[in-house]
């Protein structure tokens, strides 16, 4: 059956907007059938810990003879790992915190990134996740349009397009909306109403996207 590993990391469960585009996602995956699952993670509500040992950076197999590592975290590692590994597509709920990924986001990252499990290392060449879809929500506060001042600005997107794209290997798709703070920052009160434009459309492209992406 078709499934879609859906995972969110704002850290503000009230009013989020990448929150709210993702769940137009997960809407639009699910009008699909019963057949299209879903496993939801939510990572600010349970969040990974950091990596506690560099040694799970690497597949158990190209670890050194001193690389031991604590078999609770290597579980829970692996438990990430068989979430994504499982999934069709997976979808990424990614806001902009002080110009780069929430931490919680980051160490989820950090735990699936494996070199000889998930992406080429020396003599293994397999990408497992090759091929598959991975949708990126990336929701920031002001904007950071291409050609703007502040475009260079984004460390979001790009680091989650080099891991899922480039050392995966998956087709990466990326849906933005920005101006997300124009409601509570007095300063922007005239950009309210592109902010919330924005909002609508992302949420509708979330969803229409969901009901024809590869699975």
């Amino acid at each position: 059956m078709p499934h879609l590993l859906h995972l969110d990391s704002s850290a503000d469960p009230r009013s989020s907007a990448s929150r709210e585009v993702t769940a137009a996602f997960v809407r639009g995956w699910q009008a699909r059938g019963a057949e299209f699952t879903v496993t939801s993670r939510d990572l600010q509500a349970d969040p990974p810990p950091h990596l506690p040992d560099a040694a799970l950076h690497w597949s158990p197999r190209l670890r050194t003879p001193a690389e031991t590592v604590d078999p609770a975290a290597e579980a829970q590692q692996q438990r990430y790992l068989d979430e994504l590994m499982a999934a069709d597509v997976l979808l990424v709920g990614a806001p902009m915190y002080n110009w780069s990924l929430p931490s919680t986001l980051k160490a989820w990252v950090d735990h699936v990134h494996v070199l000889g499990t998930t992406v080429p290392f020396g003599d293994y060449e397999a990408r497992p996740l090759a091929g598959r879809t991975a949708v990126v929500v990336s929701s920031r506060g002001a904007s950071y349009d291409s050609g703007g001042e502040q475009a260079s600005w984004d460390h979001t997107v790009p680091p989650l397009e080099l891991v899922l794209g480039r050392s995966f290997g998956m087709s990466v798709s990326v849906i933005t909306l920005q101006l997300t703070l124009a409601d509570r920052v007095p300063a922007m009160a005239d950009l309210r109403g592109q902010a919330a434009a924005e909002a609508d459309a992302a949420r509708s492209y979330a969803e229409e996207l969901a009901g024809r992406v590869t699975a």
